[in-house]
């Protein structure tokens, strides 16, 4: 059954409105009920990981580089299965003794170890340049097949120790140059996502260009996950070896990376995060060649060495709050023992800084008007007094002369 309901426009405008008005409003809510009923089923949209731990994220390209690199003089990496099955601390994991043995004899020996040393895994392939075991030594640019558990505080004492030959395993020159990126998913997302897409598009650029001296590895972290895609670049200039850290790199910085670093011997500024031997902040604008200094004294390899511009950032920030926390506490405790104000009477102090003491300014304020009140009706109050005695003289002169008249 359907109900019609007429009415005249002009005798009744308002009530012709209002039907208009709910007629009108229920069609729009039926047509967005059928919208909503259609599209019930619409998943919600999904941000593109690329946005998210890509090379489109917002902090990509917002920090100056220079400087960010680690301070070191040589670089061992060890080849050790692939960048998918690193746990986030492959260096340390009880469920990878290998690597695990070669951090802690290097760790181990640091104060005899002559140059500052930097620890990295590398992906290690049967089949391919670099297999599982193998070692490499940069600046020396040297691979040492094959290292085995057992031989691996030999290793560290003969080669990196007193740099002399191998003595129980095999060594070959390299030549080339070898770019390592950064690729450990499990330490950092960024690094996971940027990683794969760098080293695919870098191999796919070196075979366009006939490239076969050009060699791509994923590694570990190598500190930064902020400046993800993060890669170091080891080549050979004028039969030295210099080591380059690049961080923010997108795919398309890619060619550039091969036919002017590589290729020409320039570095890229824009991206550009420091050298292998160069002090931290010391900027260069052309590819020097750097030779491992012997240093005197206590070196080397610790997590100092490791520390990051972004770790230390974090450690000012925290020593900063832990600073401040104190003097707060300072202050409520000489609150709690000297009190405040002139009377001394002690102070308790509330949450987010919050105090139950009474404020002297509102105390005063509140009694100065109370005096000023009192003042007020001491003034009304003798006015009064003195209006009903002059009206009491008055009809008494009033009385007396009217008896004097009769």
């Amino acid at each position: 059954m359907q109900l019609t309901i007429t009415t005249n426009r002009s005798r009744f405008p308002a009530v012709h409105f209002a039907i208009s008005y709910l007629s009108a409003s229920s069609h729009f809510h039926s047509s967005n009920m059928a919208a909503v009923s259609e599209n019930a089923t619409t998943e919600p949209p999904v941000i593109d990981d690329n946005v998210k731990f890509g090379f489109l994220r917002k902090e990509m390209n917002t920090e100056k580089l220079a400087g960010t690199a680690i301070a070191y003089d040589r670089h061992v990496i060890l080849c050790y299965k692939t960048h998918e099955t690193w746990p986030s601390r492959v260096e340390s994991s009880d469920s990878h003794p290998f690597p695990k043995l070669l951090a802690g004899a290097l760790k181990a020996r640091k104060n005899d170890i002559p140059v500052k040393t930097l620890m990295t895994i590398c992906e290690g392939r049967e089949g391919t340049e670099l297999s599982d075991g193998d070692v490499l030594l940069f600046p020396e640019m040297v691979k040492y097949r094959g290292l085995k558990e057992p031989d691996i505080n030999s290793f560290v004492d003969e080669v990196i120790v007193n740099r002399k030959q191998w003595s129980t395993g095999v060594q070959e020159k390299m030549t080339g140059s070898h770019i390592f990126v950064c690729a450990h998913s499990s330490r950092d997302k960024r690094c996971g996502f940027c990683g794969p897409i760098l080293i695919k598009k870098f191999k796919e650029e070196a075979e366009l260009r006939g490239l076969k001296n050009v060699y791509v590895s994923a590694c570990s972290h190598v500190g930064g996950h902020k400046y993800a895609g993060n890669l170091i670049i080891y080549s050979v200039q004028n039969n030295k070896v210099s080591g380059h850290w690049y961080g923010y790199v997108s795919p398309n910085d890619v060619p550039e990376l091969l036919d002017d670093h590589i290729g020409k011997g320039q570095i890229i500024e824009r991206i550009w995060r420091g050298q292998m031997g160069v002090p931290l902040l010391k900027k260069v604008s052309s590819l020097k060649a750097v030779e491992p200094s012997l240093p005197n004294g206590n070196n080397l390899i610790n997590e100092k060495n490791n520390e990051t511009k972004e770790t230390k950032e974090e450690k000012e920030e925290e020593e900063e709050n832990i600073k401040k926390e104190k003097e707060e506490e300072d202050n409520i405790k000489k609150e709690k023992d000297f009190g405040i104000g002139e009377g001394g009477g002690g102070c308790c102090q509330g949450l987010n800084g919050f105090s139950c003491c009474r404020d002297e300014k509102e105390e005063k304020e509140s009694k100065s008007k109370i005096d000023l009140l009192w003042k007020k009706w001491e003034e009304n109050e003798i006015v009064t007094v003195a209006v009903v005695v002059g009206v009491v003289v008055t009809f008494g002169l009033a009385y007396s002369f009217y008896k004097r008249i009769r």
